[in-house]
């Protein structure tokens, strides 16, 4: 079974392909996640994690739902990981998890989207985008072909500056810039409650039609990515930059229909 979270659709793009590719059974945990529902699951097939990257590891909202939450059947497990560039030396710290839960972690694939990070990175243009995403679909595609054949993924190679990044860069990104403090909402605020539904952790709720957010961020950047006047803002990096959404409309799947 693959198992996904998205903020903004890459991962989601990337779940939904391999799930095609592979004949098997596709799980959105937004709901999960939002609730705290974690009741067990179970999959004949192997499973399959999903994720964005957050600080060069899987998100901490993810791992704490994957602690708490029993995967029975079948005990082999992949991570197919979407970032910007890197996913530094995430597999060091997804095995400890694997063998903590009885799971075969048969290793951790790359997939570089485009970034959403727009709190700190640039956001690409549509066309940058575009490019970025059909180059990204071989990756995809490999990863849902040793999925299938039930192989494993290779190890990657892993440099001194993806142990720092995900180590101590890690450690100290979450307490530092994991907050939203910075996000505000303009006058071009509609008071249509997206930016409250679309929140994993809801952290957002509106006060006289207006969002306001508490103190459980995990910069997911789904408020400020899907809010459709462009109306919130991320102190002064954000303003004037695209905001990314994965371009479902260019990217649609065979048999796929134009509502969801």
């Amino acid at each position: 079974m693959i198992l996904y979270f998205s903020g903004t659709g890459n991962s989601e793009y990337a779940a939904e392909r391999i799930g095609k590719a592979t004949g098997d059974k596709v799980l959105n945990l937004f709901e999960r996640l939002r609730d705290g529902d974690c009741s067990g699951i179970n999959s004949e097939k192997p499973w399959v994690i999903v994720t964005p990257t957050y600080a060069w590891r899987i998100p901490r909202i993810l791992q704490k739902w994957l602690e708490r939450t029993e995967l029975s059947g079948n005990r082999d497990i992949y991570f197919v990981m979407t970032c910007g560039d890197s996913i530094g030396n995430a597999g060091k710290y997804l095995k400890p998890l694997c063998a903590k839960k009885g799971l075969n972690y048969r290793g951790c694939a790359k997939v570089v989207m485009p970034e959403n990070y727009i709190a700190l990175f640039r956001t690409p243009s549509e066309k940058e985008a575009l490019g970025i995403i059909r180059q990204a679909e071989e990756a995809i595609d490999q990863a849902a072909s040793v999925i299938k054949r039930e192989g494993a993924f290779p190890e990657p190679g892993v440099t001194l500056g993806d142990r720092v990044s995900s180590g101590i860069v890690n450690d100290i990104f979450y307490p530092v810039i994991v907050h939203s403090k910075k996000f505000y909402v303009t006058d071009a605020c509609i008071s249509c409650g997206k930016c409250e539904r679309v929140c994993p952790l809801q952290n957002i709720h509106l006060n006289q039609g207006k969002p306001v957010w508490g103190n459980s961020c995990t910069h997911c950047m789904a408020c400020i990515c899907r809010c459709p006047k462009e109306a919130i803002e991320y102190g002064r990096h954000s303003k004037g930059l695209p905001r990314y959404t994965f371009p479902k409309e260019s990217f649609k799947m065979e048999g796929e229909c134009d509502e969801k």
